[in-house]
């Protein structure tokens, strides 16, 4: 049996998953989107980027009403400081970030439509078993790995190992997070079965509604 006929029943109708939003985090390049499109359509459920959240809130705030989330258009030097301040800055806007991310979550679970959720700029909130909102967070530790990520999916870039120094990093921060609350976090590689490896993590944890608070 393979990963599509394992979510239709005998009748060969496609069912719909026990979660209403499944969450899939981690820093940048580190394979969210693959595994996010491969799991919406084993599924048959929609993709949610949270870098369209970041694009309507730009489009509809001022940098004095959200400063952090328009860092990047305000300050564009500030990508090029030492990998640890733009960790810095990414943590703040994630963290400024999360109510307009808890509240997506909130609406597909009252109004009972499945998606998937996948971003950067999520942050993970306490797991307990069984529940609407699943999560599974990314980490791939090796920086030379990374850069090749970026290499293959954007050739015309160079090698980007700033940017992937900055990852890894901000990609340790957010894996620590979701283990000290109990949410998995799954390697990447091999890139062959990521999918129905975060599908697995996936199926006992569930997030509550303060999906974007964490500790420190």
């Amino acid at each position: 049996m393979n990963s599509a006929d394992e979510e239709r029943d005998l009748s060969g109708e496609r069912r719909l998953p026990d979660w209403r939003v499944l969450v899939v985090g981690g820093a940048s390049g580190m394979g969210k989107t693959g595994v996010g499109r491969a799991l919406a359509r084993r599924y048959g459920v929609p993709v949610v980027e949270a870098d369209d959240i970041v694009e309507a809130l730009l489009a509809v705030t001022l940098p004095e009403h959200l400063p952090e989330v328009h860092v990047w258009r305000t300050h564009p030097e500030a990508a090029r400081q030492d990998p640890e301040s733009v960790v810095e800055r990414q943590i703040a806007i994630a963290r400024a970030l999360a109510p307009a991310i808890d509240a997506v979550v909130a609406n597909h679970v009252g109004t009972d439509t499945p998606v998937i959720l996948e971003g950067d700029y999520i942050l993970p909130g306490p797991a307990t078993p069984a529940g609407p909102v699943r999560a599974v967070f990314l980490h791939e530790d090796d920086e030379a790995q990374v850069t090749a990520n970026y290499l293959r999916r954007e050739p015309e870039a160079g090698p980007q190992r700033h940017r992937a120094r900055v990852s890894v990093l901000y990609g340790r921060w957010l894996a620590a997070q979701a283990r000290a609350v109990g949410v998995p976090v799954v390697a990447p590689r091999p890139w062959q079965d990521l999918a129905g490896r975060v599908a697995e993590a996936a199926s006992a944890f569930h997030l509550p509604s303060t999906l974007g608070t964490c500790t420190r």
